[in-house]
């Protein structure tokens, strides 16, 4: 199995720089003083296409020879790698398409769609999208650039949680969201090189844990469609990403659904910035556990902000 090294991870870095922000780092001294430690914001959601993932789709998207390129690139997501992958292949003048579930935010269609990019629905699961994907890359040759499973896309993901250690410098922990693994095996990629000491944390929903149970279990275990209101973590773990977690990960922190929205309201609220739930998840999660990080220097990656205004969590629809 091909498995990206922190080589890759810094071609990636190159390749992807004129197409990427390098997004902020912020602070809140009010969630610091409710956690008793220092916590640093990585903002990926002030990042083009809204989201983390518009690094690995430019890396796969850039990666490829003009032959290659010239079928255009297609995926199955709930959204974000979505908005990524055609927003890349609209910088680099080819087609794409994307199998997306038929319950995935309708912001998130109209997006990919604004981006040039072709939808088709599916049911919502992972089976559904896959089968979806199958016949359309076997149809038209398009390149499949998975959102998680793909060196590529990881070695991309790789260059957020490099951009944050080099702002901050010393770190002793790192929570990110865990859907497919793809943001957090990106992390533990660049951690185990420049800060094999830290701490590496994923945050999962209970709603939709496969992957607290795999790493319990010591194996891939999936759930085929759980129900979440962090849509942009419903999928399951994949060899190269498990590869990642289950070597490197110190532990998956589960938070309840009402955790999620409340820690979404909350930085909403004393941060003025946007951010979706699957990105609050991981600040559900250091506020859960904050005896864990009293007294520590913690980054927390915000892994974007694509949201629906007229569907709210916090709202009565």
């Amino acid at each position: 199995m091909n498995v990206p090294t922190f080589a890759d991870v810094s071609r990636a870095r190159e390749r992807i720089q004129p197409h990427i922000h390098r997004t902020p780092v912020l602070t809140s001294r009010y969630i610091d003083g409710l956690v008793g430690g220092e916590v640093f914001f990585k903002c990926e959601n002030f990042q083009r296409a809204g989201a983390f993932k518009v690094r690995g789709a430019c890396n796969a998207v850039f990666s490829l020879n003009d032959q290659a390129a010239a079928n255009g690139v297609a995926t199955h997501s709930s959204g974000n790698h979505a908005l990524s992958l055609t927003y890349a292949a609209m910088r680099r003048g080819i087609s794409s398409t994307v199998v997306m579930p038929r319950t995935a935010p309708q912001a998130k269609k109209d997006a990919v769609k604004d981006y040039g990019g072709k939808v088709l629905e599916c049911e919502p699961s992972t089976a559904a999208r896959e089968a979806m994907l199958k016949k359309l890359v076997e149809e038209t040759g398009s390149d499949f650039v998975h959102p998680y499973n793909d060196p590529r896309v990881i070695a991309g993901q790789a260059t957020c949680s490099l951009e944050l250690i080099e702002e901050i410098g010393l770190i002793d922990a790192v929570i990110a969201p865990i859907g497919g693994g793809g943001m957090i095996s990106g992390t533990c990629l660049t951690l185990a090189e420049k800060l094999p000491g830290a701490k590496i944390y994923a945050a999962e929903p209970s709603n939709a844990d496969d992957a607290y149970r795999s790493l319990k279990a010591g194996r891939i275990i999936e759930d085929d469609a759980p129900q979440t209101v962090a849509d942009g973590l419903k999928v399951s773990l994949r060899g190269r990403t498990w590869h990642f977690v289950s070597r490197f990960v110190d532990d998956i922190l589960l938070v309840s659904e009402s955790e999620i929205v409340e820690a979404m309201r909350l930085v909403w609220q004393r941060m003025k910035i946007v951010i979706e739930p699957s990105s609050a998840v991981a600040v559900a999660a250091l506020i859960r556990n904050r005896d864990l990080f009293a007294g520590k220097k913690v980054g927390v990656i915000l892994t974007g902000g694509n949201v629906d205004l007229d569907k709210l969590p916090w709202l009565k629809q």
